[in-house]
């Protein structure tokens, strides 16, 4: 490399060292912003707030973050109601529910999310809970040693991976629910999952997340990312990617890894604060 070339190569990324930086003092100002309990009462994490038992706790949020797309209100609408068809006990209704309780399901519906589709997820929270005393076995392919965590961010890919198998491994499976429940493998963002593993891993003050699972590390985690996200990311540049897809995910997260390698995923409030709320 000529010392030109070097000299300019070298300007390249001091630039780019100082647009990260001053982004990052932006972006944890937003954090801030958002990241507090008032953050939780219009938000589909209020749904699993309402709980306090683990399980019932995974169960309402896994929930709440699957019914999450459109309109928020309405989102959390949905949650309470099918929280009221479970006697407000998600967990005991999955465990121990008879067909006559099942019967109360049968006019459920939301979006696309039919009866059809209520009625397998019961059934593998079932058999899950059964076996399990946690979801988070769900992602990490069984309970193994309690202290077993991921060893790696990108094995994030493959539990989500390993979850699409697990969840849909029941006999008689629904084809048509499999569309619920996203994978890396085809492609997918797979916000509403990684928004639920965020709720579920990520603890601080603030308390809008929970950190009620310990084998997946704050670390490892990839940022949600929808519409709204992704335009206010490729604003500001940490976003290249045309097509918004599970690598536009991982482009997204490297990006923030640079700015907190701990913890990445909580420029999830601020990115997506400035979308919805702001319409940065």
């Amino acid at each position: 490399m000529t010392q030109t070339n070097y000299t300019e190569g070298k300007m390249r990324i001091d630039k780019a060292s100082v647009n990260i930086w001053n982004l990052k003092d932006f972006l944890d100002r937003k954090v801030d912003e958002y990241n507090q309990p008032s953050f939780i009462l219009n938000d589909p994490v209020s749904i699993p707030h309402q709980f306090s038992k683990l399980q019932d706790i995974e169960i309402s949020a896994f929930f709440a973050a699957l019914f999450a797309w459109g309109n928020r209100v309405t989102i959390i609408q949905k949650a309470k109601e099918l929280m009221q068809l479970m006697d407000n006990s998600p967990y005991e209704f999955c465990l121990n529910h008879n067909p006559r309780d099942l019967k109360r399901m049968m006019s459920f519906k939301h979006r696309t999310f039919n009866t059809t589709d209520l009625l397998y997820f019961i059934q593998f929270l079932q058999y899950h809970y059964r076996n399990h005393q946690s979801l988070e076995s769900a992602f990490l392919g069984g309970d193994k040693e309690p202290d077993q965590i991921l060893p790696s961010y990108s094995c994030i890919e493959n539990a989500l991976n390993y979850f699409h198998h697990y969840f849909f491994s029941l006999e008689d499976a629904p084809a048509r629910t499999q569309k619920h429940i996203a994978s890396p493998q085809k492609k997918s963002t797979c916000k509403r999952l990684n928004m639920f593993l965020r709720w579920m891993v990520r603890r601080d003050k603030a308390g809008v997340d929970f950190g009620i699972w310990t084998r997946i590390r704050p670390s490892q985690l990839i940022c949600p990312i929808d519409v709204h996200v992704a335009r206010v990311a490729k604003k500001f540049e940490l976003i290249n990617r045309d097509q918004i897809d599970w690598l536009a995910a991982l482009e997204l997260t490297s990006h923030l890894r640079l700015m907190d390698g701990d913890d990445p995923v909580k420029y999830d409030f601020a990115l997506f604060g400035l979308g919805v709320i702001e319409h940065f």
